[in-house]
């Protein structure tokens, strides 16, 4: 199956602080990898990379970010200005403030479809209206003419996945796509981008927190934990046989339909980039923690089960 995203030994520092540890991924064509951790693991930050959309305080100091065979980190401003939109789109947490407040969803879409590929603009209308059809979005022609305060948090985010959809990207990062949702909307959020692989064979690349959201759709995970990928398998061994002491502590911490049994939560808090925490980086929140070897030794991914990586010295 062909290769579409392979991040290697990706590191990323703020100034003299190191966010980024290493980072590898690789995506195939039609899968969707789904990254999860806790807030400020590093996980958008690692998709902001593949983006080429760190802050400016952020610099990559080595690595590489392979897209099709090409590496990102090479390509200028300009070049990565085509890249975006056309062949890799960003579905971004917060759909309330994505759209522009002052101009028609239309003209957003056709402003979008107009800079992306060489079309009039009657036919970028009649394209937008295709992509509302496709997000089911009803009577799409009259909602083109609709401001995006006119439209709940639910059928933003649609809009913004059609606006992937129109350029036809082959990646689509969805970086919390669902974060500002309510329950309901949340599932019909993730099965349009579900479908959009299915039917496409786009490759989505799925930042969460929410173990229990990715559960349903992600074809393989990996785990992060400050700046570390720490656990990587496909989903349905991953929530089989979880291997890496965080991420036990994570399905742990998912509320259950038992209402006797408590829920659990991970003692203390992650560790800002500023803190130096020698060894193993969970280390003082992990209930196997032995000192003399987690303190002292860095762990790295290894393969403890077949194409089941973890990057644990107990376990």
């Amino acid at each position: 199956m062909e290769t579409i995203l392979d991040i290697k030994n990706l590191n990323l520092y703020f100034g003299e602080y190191q966010a980024l540890f290493d980072i590898n991924l690789t995506l195939k064509k039609g899968e969707m990898r789904a990254v999860v951790g806790e807030s400020g693991c590093g996980k958008t930050m690692t998709a902001m990379s593949v983006m080429r959309l760190i802050p400016k305080s952020a610099a990559i100091k080595s690595g590489e970010i392979i897209f099709k065979g090409e590496n990102l980190l090479y390509y200028k401003e300009k070049q990565m200005q085509e890249i975006r939109g056309n062949n890799i789109a960003l579905i971004p947490q917060d759909p309330m403030t994505s759209l522009n407040p002052l101009y028609t969803v239309g003209n957003q879409l056709i402003e979008s479809i107009r800079a992306h590929s060489h079309v009039s603009y009657h036919q970028a209308k009649r394209k937008a209206k295709e992509v509302l059809d496709l997000v089911k979005i009803s009577d799409a022609e009259n909602k083109l003419n609709f401001y995006p305060h006119e439209f709940s948090g639910g059928m933003k985010q649609r809009i913004i996945i059609s606006m992937a959809l129109a350029t036809k990207a082959e990646l689509i990062i969805a970086d919390e796509p669902t974060t500002a949702l309510d329950v309901t909307i949340q599932k019909q959020i993730m099965d349009l981008i579900n479908e959009i692989k299915e039917e496409f064979g786009t490759t989505i690349l799925l930042i969460s927190h929410d173990l229990a959201l990715v559960s349903n759709y992600a074809d393989n995970i990996s785990i992060m934990y400050s700046g570390h990928i720490v656990e990587e398998a496909s989903a349905k061994e991953f929530f089989k046989n979880p291997i890496h002491p965080y991420s036990n502590a994570l399905l742990n911490s998912l509320p259950t339909n038992n209402p006797i049994l408590k829920l659990k939560t991970i003692e203390g808090a992650p560790p800002s980039i500023q803190e130096n925490i020698t060894g193993c980086k969970f280390h003082p929140r992990c209930q196997f923690c032995n000192p003399e070897i987690c303190i002292k030794n860095t762990p790295v991914l290894k393969e403890k089960l077949m194409n089941h990586f973890s990057a644990c010295l107990i376990k």
